[in-house]
């Protein structure tokens, strides 16, 4: 005869196991709520209207959510919480956008569906509102008036909050996960999958020991998004690397950091800082084991850009001196270095020619100084070059379409644009561009070459994907920046500030920009001796591109 007490223990791990097997794990229960949050903050009739304070109804169901285990019980916080809102009413407009061309790589509600964690019902429910979603205006999003790149709206920024609040922390993750995950035109493109982000940063935020855990979670968040627009600093986030610089700045080449320039020449004299020394460890570590380490908080949409943009996370530090090691010469040493605070550097001004002409009758335009007004000028005095280079590793002054009447001969279509539908979060519009050039004789008859690099960003690539459509046009140089699309501005918890690319830009063919940069034809980049020899080595090949033929 079996054991009565065995039996019932038996009987009671067994229910044990099923409840633990149903259990919800905290991560679990917050990011399903972060998603039903940004939902219905979008998509419900009377909330994306702006008839509820839906900071305050996150900050009511948190405490709810915390208490319940199951997918039962969690579905049951949710149908409450949507009962509170009352009936959505049958959209009979809603079905009209399927005559849009959609652009739909960003878009998946796949998760309303989502047994482990919804119950059928409330998925049903949820689909419902998808179905019958909010339309016309909207109460925290509306459209820019050209671009139509998202307008974050009426969001209250908590300056001055208490970092410690754990539940404004959460709000600091959810509002800006949706944002990304709503009106982003390249989320599609990160690294990391953006549900995974979301289920990764939830314990960085609801768990940060400090000010400065927090703010540094908001950077690794904001990073994650792979776009060089969105940059993000505080002083916590700089008082992590440290307020003290080296006077000098630098290229990641081959695992080195060489000097290129100084922020302060003399400062740099007196410690016998040369233009390319290579600098391979700081402190004892080598600069490719920093560089890895932090570029989890080191934005840019690639490698490239990342490693621009490592000039605070090299060097820096909290005290005002660094052991460096060294080559110079073939000769490795070591020594130690001043570092000083920024308000401690008196850069020298750098003034730029608008144009020259070049040893065998090359033009040359820096179009980071040229303006319209110059432009007639430039291409009057320049017109019988054999070439005319426009150095576009810079940040340009909106004079693409003038210069671009110059090398075309006919009117092109230079790129394609996404922008997100507000009346179906999550999805984007494809839309012609404007064209450049004009029909008729060219003006310019020689060769065209542009010159770009991992600085040509945003609308100096747009320039590029402009004056490319050229008769003869060539683009030499390295990977570019891959942050194309006007910005949006988005607040995180505190006022902080920080900035998504607001558009998808494409080539005519559909073919991205972001990430990749612009297509290049011949590649060219600094290397070290170039460095040294103080040579210009993406202009020289350009030169030699031209005497080429």
């Amino acid at each position: 005869m079996k054991n009565p007490i065995l039996i019932v223990l038996l009987i009671l791990v067994c229910l044990k196991a099923a409840i633990a097997q149903n259990s919800l794990t905290e991560t679990e229960k917050l990011a399903a709520t972060a998603k039903v949050w940004g939902f219905l903050k979008y998509y419900h009739p009377t909330v994306a209207a702006g008839k509820y304070n839906w900071d305050e109804e996150l900050f009511r169901v948190l405490p709810k959510v915390k208490e319940v285990s199951t997918r039962e019980e969690l579905s049951r916080v949710y149908m409450d919480w949507l009962d509170g809102l009352g009936k959505v009413k049958e959209c009979k407009g809603c079905s009209q956008n399927s005559n849009h061309d959609y652009f739909d790589n960003n878009f998946d509600l796949s998760w309303l569906d989502d047994g482990k964690v919804f119950t059928a019902g409330l998925s049903e429910r949820l689909r419902f509102i998808e179905r019958n979603r909010h339309q016309g205006k909207k109460f925290y999003v509306s459209s820019a008036n050209i671009a139509r790149n998202v307008i974050v709206t009426n969001e209250t920024t908590y300056v001055g909050s208490d970092w410690s609040d754990a539940s404004l922390r959460l709000l600091s993750l959810f509002r800006y996960w949706n944002i990304v995950e709503y009106f982003f035109p390249y989320k599609y493109q990160a690294d990391t999958d953006w549900d995974v982000v979301l289920d990764r940063m939830i314990p960085e935020f609801l768990y940060a020991k400090n000010e400065s855990d927090y703010h540094l979670a908001m950077l690794g968040l904001i990073v994650s998004v792979n776009d060089s627009h969105a940059g993000f600093s505080t002083d916590r986030t700089r008082a992590h690397f440290g307020f003290y610089w080296i006077p000098a700045n630098f290229n990641l080449i081959d695992g080195k950091a060489v000097i290129t320039g100084f922020y302060d020449e003399a400062l740099a004299k007196k410690d016998d800082l040369r233009i390319g020394d290579a600098i391979t460890k700081v402190n004892g570590r080598e600069i490719g084991t920093i560089f890895r380490e932090n570029e989890k908080y080191i934005n840019g949409s690639n490698i490239p850009k990342k490693k621009s943009n490592a000039y605070y996370s090299i060097f820096n530090g909290p005290s005002d001196s660094v052991r460096v090691e060294y080559t110079r010469g073939g000769v490795t040493s070591s020594k130690t270095i001043k570092r000083y605070l920024a308000s401690e550097l008196k850069p020298g001004k750098q003034e730029s020619e608008i144009f020259k002409i070049l040893d065998g009758n090359i033009g040359y335009v820096n179009m980071g100084v040229l303006e319209t007004k110059d432009v007639a000028e430039a291409m009057g005095a320049l017109n019988n070059t054999k070439a005319i280079i426009f150095d576009i590793r810079n940040y340009p002054k909106q004079t693409l379409y003038a210069v671009a009447d110059y090398i075309s001969s006919k009117s092109n279509d230079f790129y394609r644009v996404t922008y997100p539908d507000l009346d179906y979060p999550g999805r984007f519009i494809w839309k012609s561009g404007r064209q450049s050039g004009q029909s008729g004789e060219l003006r310019y008859r020689g060769k065209v070459v542009l010159l770009v690099n991992e600085r040509t960003q945003s609308h100096a690539e747009f320039t590029a994907m402009c004056l490319q459509t050229g008769d003869n046009v060539t683009t030499i140089g390295s990977q570019t920046s891959g942050a194309d699309g006007n910005v949006s501005t988005i607040e995180m918890v505190g006022g902080y500030k920080t900035v998504i690319s607001g558009i998808g830009i494409f080539y005519p063919d559909s073919t991205e920009t972001q990430r990749k940069g612009v297509r290049i034809d011949i590649e060219a980049s600094p290397t070290i001796q170039g460095i040294i020899d103080g040579r210009d080595e993406v202009l020289e090949k350009a030169i030699e591109f031209v005497n080429s033929k």
